[in-house]
């Protein structure tokens, strides 16, 4: 948990998480401040990784890990968020 932010809620199509709810594919951004539509929610975020929780064709939340290092996430890394929101979908 970190400072407040104005993105408390992000509409469908804008930020990472917008695009996300929107396209129903993770999105790894190894470095916000290479990334147009990066909405921030904190001055130390370098990089994001955002994974869908998808249920019966339907996007009903997502996991959104930020870091303080640029390019941290590995594909181990998103592979297995990917397998936990698979997993949190079906006990939902």
């Amino acid at each position: 948990m970190g400072a407040e932010t104005d993105h408390k809620i992000i509409p469908f199509g804008k930020g990472i998480c917008g695009q996300v709810a929107v396209s129903n594919e993770t999105f790894v951004v190894p470095d916000v401040h290479e990334q147009d539509n990066y909405l921030s929610c904190s001055i130390d975020t370098k990089a994001e990784i955002v994974v869908p929780i998808i249920k019966n064709g339907e996007n009903i939340g997502q996991i959104d890990i930020d870091s303080h290092t640029i390019d941290p996430f590995t594909e181990e890394d998103r592979e297995m968020l990917e397998w936990l929101c698979q997993e949190i979908a079906k006990i939902l």
